[in-house]
């Protein structure tokens, strides 16, 4: 039978709290000691030895996200309001995984949606974007999967998601392009008439002065 552990650690007054399945953890460790040998390196060495209970570890977190029902997150904070303009959540940070080469992407989520009678929590627009980037994706899937969610849960007029992303599958190996960028975009309802699409992308590319 499988258990979970945690584990607490206390910095500058802020408690961190890490939980993994222990179970998990020792089975991936055990294949990333293999690995690291298959790759010329010694697992026993020092600086080696606790690296793939590491990255382990590390996996887990980094694709919690399979675990964590985004709408049940949206629905915890939904609230009957009376507004029917244009709510608009930009420059979230996003971190994924490409699941081609388990290789991590990076970069900004722009979320737009028209309310349709509710309003939800504005953190919890970008919680729902660290749900579907934390499991193994390609940017195009998870761009449509944070539309979906946020136009399935709300039932707003319309929802848009535009997402700039840098591939380190991209950077790191194949074509070793440093400085490209991929953007992928997602609309439904009002946000597919020319006009208030336009006013989205300007919103999200004005700065405040």
């Amino acid at each position: 039978m499988s258990h979970n552990s945690s584990t607490k650690e206390e910095i500058d007054g802020y408690i961190k709290v890490d939980q993994y399945n222990e179970e998990h953890v020792s089975r991936i460790a055990s294949h990333y000691t293999d690995i690291l040998a298959s790759l010329g390196e010694d697992p026993s060495r020092e600086g080696l030895l606790k690296t793939p209970e590491r990255v382990a570890k590390a996996l887990q977190f980094l694709t919690h996200g399979y675990n964590i029902d985004a709408a049940a997150v949206l629905k915890g904070a939904m609230f009957e309001e009376d507004y029917s303009q244009m709510v608009v959540v930009k420059d979230i940070e996003v971190y994924s995984m490409c699941e081609h080469h388990m290789l991590p992407f990076f970069g900004k989520a722009h979320i737009a949606y028209i309310p349709n009678g509710h309003i939800v929590g504005l953190s919890k627009i970008p919680r729902v974007v660290d749900i579907f980037a934390r499991r193994l994706q390609v940017q195009e899937r998870l761009t449509n999967e944070i539309r979906d969610c946020i136009q399935e849960t709300l039932n707003p007029v319309g929802v848009a998601v535009v997402m700039e992303c840098k591939h380190m599958c991209m950077a790191m190996r194949g074509v070793q392009k440093q400085n490209s960028v991929t953007t992928t975009s997602a609309f439904t309802g009002a946000f597919e008439n020319d006009v208030t699409r336009s006013e989205f992308l300007r919103l999200i590319t004005a700065t405040l002065s």
